[in-house]
């Protein structure tokens, strides 16, 4: 696969909307947490696609922003097509998992969708069995494995809620997204198939159990089967006449 630059545009944008939003607030002067998730509030549920671009502080912002723009970078080369997809379901599962199970305050910050990716990029990979995206999950739980400790209540005033919502998001979306075309995995002949049946294959039908070649597989019989002969004895049966002995009339005859 060739390395094109316009798949470095997405985690651009990405981290860049992040830092802009971080800007006007602080010039603005303005308290965005208050637009995210507040879990149980119907009025905060437009948070769950709002929190994602705030963040609390400046070092909440670049924590998010690295492993963001890395996995986005990754999407985009490898399922660029699923990008978009896994993006928008990462959000909207995370940020509602949250509303439903989390704590009493305000929930902000990309990590949930990072969660989201690091786990669908882990997962499809196994899943697939194919050796490129396999090593891309190797590669993902080498740079960001110790995150997982993170979806516990382990860190005072973290939102283990949305990293849980996020991981959990990424796994369903692996079985759900399909794989892309260029990793899916292909056969060259039906016979590599895990389903494939040689007694309903139309060319194997020609070789009984020994390999021999059958000209005609429908009347074609295996030499296991046995041919059965009935002999049938019959014994003649002697003339009642011949038993009887002979009468009186015969024996002066022949005098």
């Amino acid at each position: 696969m060739k390395l094109k630059l316009n798949i470095f545009r997405l985690p651009f944008i990405a981290v860049f909307l992040l830092w802009i939003v971080f800007w006007i607030e602080k010039k603005s002067g303005l308290d965005f947490a208050r637009f995210g998730v507040y879990p149980g509030d119907i009025s905060s549920l437009f948070g769950v696609l709002f929190s994602p671009f705030i963040h609390g502080n400046l070092e909440h912002l670049y924590n998010n922003s690295v492993p963001l723009f890395v996995l986005l970078f990754m999407m985009q080369y490898f399922y660029k097509k699923q990008t978009l997809w896994v993006i928008f379901f990462g959000i909207l599962f995370s940020g509602l998992f949250t509303w439903f199970v989390g704590r009493p305050s305000y929930h902000i910050g990309a990590s949930g969708l990072i969660y989201a990716l690091v786990s669908f990029i882990f997962f499809k990979g196994i899943l697939t069995k194919n050796y490129r995206l396999t090593a891309l999950s190797l590669i993902v739980v080498f740079l960001y494995g110790s995150m997982v400790w993170y979806i516990f209540d382990i860190k005072e005033g973290m939102s283990w809620e949305g990293h849980l919502g996020g991981f959990l998001a990424g796994i369903i979306l692996a079985f759900l997204t399909e794989t892309p075309e260029e990793f899916a995995q292909t056969y060259k002949y039906e016979w590599e198939r895990p389903d494939f049946n040689r007694y309903k294959d139309p060319f194997m039908k020609h070789f009984d159990e020994n390999g021999n070649f059958v000209s005609n597989p429908h009347t074609h019989t295996t030499t296991d089967e046995k041919i059965k002969f009935k002999y049938v004895i019959i014994k003649e049966e002697v003339k009642e006449e011949q038993k009887l002995p002979a009468s009186k009339s015969q024996i002066l005859n022949d005098k």
